[in-house]
């Protein structure tokens, strides 16, 4: 049983090391414009994850397996930064093995792709950019506030503050150069 145990622990590392890959892939891809080449490292990625589904039922506890969690919020954090770089609502990621915990850390480092994206964008002379995204962080802020935040979301929160101070002073410092 433990023999079997570690086997298919095995598999879900490799197996989740691939879809994080393919999600970053997807998340470099949004941030050079190339939405079909993310979609379809995501789809990719969504894909290896599915194929998880009857290891994950076989056994009991392989869903909380670190790299199998790291790979899921990498997922949701492509899936949504998918979505920004569309100029789409950010919603909902649908999954089996999406928790609540996934969702919100994926969502809170999402908002540092919202800071690549606007970098990129004031490099570019896109001062609009740099204030979607400043607005887009500080709405995720203003809801994300009203949850009591512990351990690695804790972290996460704090990052989410830094990236809006970030973009905070980013936006000011083009509204001096006007």
């Amino acid at each position: 049983t433990y023999a079997d145990y570690d086997a298919a622990r095995r598999e879900v590392i490799k197996v989740a090391g691939d879809a994080l890959a393919m999600s970053k892939k997807a998340i470099f891809a949004y941030h050079r414009g190339d939405a079909k080449d993310g979609d379809h490292a995501l789809d990719e990625a969504e894909k290896s994850l599915k194929s998880l589904d009857r290891l994950m039922g076989e056994n009991t506890g392989l869903d909380f397996e670190g790299s199998f969690r790291a790979a899921l919020e990498e997922f949701v954090e492509a899936r949504l930064f998918g979505l920004y770089a569309r100029g789409k609502t950010l919603g909902e990621v649908k999954s089996d093995f999406i928790d609540e915990d996934i969702y919100l850390g994926g969502l809170m480092d999402c908002t540092g792709e919202m800071v690549r994206h606007a970098v990129l964008a004031a490099t570019a002379g896109n001062h609009k950019e740099v204030l979607r995204a400043k607005e887009a962080v500080t709405e995720i802020a203003g809801e994300i506030i009203h949850f009591n935040m512990t351990g690695s979301l804790r972290q996460k929160y704090d990052q989410l503050k830094t990236n809006l101070r970030k973009l905070e002073e980013m936006a000011y410092d083009l509204s001096l150069r006007k």
